[in-house]
């Protein structure tokens, strides 16, 4: 089986999606341009592979992290949507260069109903102020084993200008009041609090000493 592979074998190669994102792509790729969508398609030894360049709406940086993981998550979210017999799986945080990125993986079962093995579609995706990228790499769940230093290359081979930070995702560092400053400030409002009701309680008590 693995010689019957080899024999099939597609060597990954750099491709620029623009002039900041390059990722490596099987000879033979086909490019779609869409209304600016830019979608690319290639078949690797063990899997396919697309890749898709999709320009915001709004091209303005976000003003936090947590919108950016909301982003993240709405994007998920409707992935699992379009799929019925979708399952997200392993979503974690990853960092590419000096961007924060998103990685989970689709479980797609249609065994029940068709008879195929279940198919696992792995994503990565990396949001700037100018575009969303989506990198999939999937496969028929069978070959997970076989396909994972495919999936490791592909994933590897993403590259981005050094021109890209954080700035061109989100604006601020800002990630709310930390636990010591918290600390601080609530448990001096209480002590403050303790040393008003102690100074009124003793006020109190020497006034009844002195029969005020």
């Amino acid at each position: 089986m693995l010689i019957s592979l080899a024999g099939f074998s597609q060597a990954l190669k750099p491709v620029k999606i623009d002039s900041l994102v390059t990722v490596s792509l099987p000879e033979g790729f086909i490019k779609k341009d869409t209304l600016g969508q830019q979608i690319y398609q290639g078949a690797a030894s063990l899997g396919n592979i697309l890749v898709l360049r999709v320009p915001n709406a709004n091209n303005k940086p976000l003003n936090k992290e947590k919108d950016l993981k909301d982003v993240f998550k709405t994007y998920i979210n409707g992935i699992q949507k379009q799929s019925v017999n979708g399952s997200v799986m392993y979503p974690r945080d990853t960092t590419i260069g000096k961007l924060e990125g998103k990685i989970f993986t689709l479980r797609i079962d249609n065994s029940g109903s068709t008879g195929e093995s279940p198919e696992l579609r792995n994503f990565i995706l990396l949001y700037t102020q100018d575009a969303t990228y989506t990198f999939e790499y999937n496969y028929p769940e069978q070959r997970a084993d076989l396909a994972k230093a495919e999936l490791k290359q592909f994933s590897g081979s993403i590259h981005i200008a050094p021109t890209l930070d954080r700035r061109d995702q989100y604006l601020s560092d800002a990630k709310g009041m930390s636990a010591p400053a918290k600390i601080g400030i609530y448990g001096g409002g209480a002590v403050i609090i303790l040393i008003i009701v102690l100074t009124v309680i003793k006020r109190k008590n020497r006034q009844l000493e002195a029969g005020v």
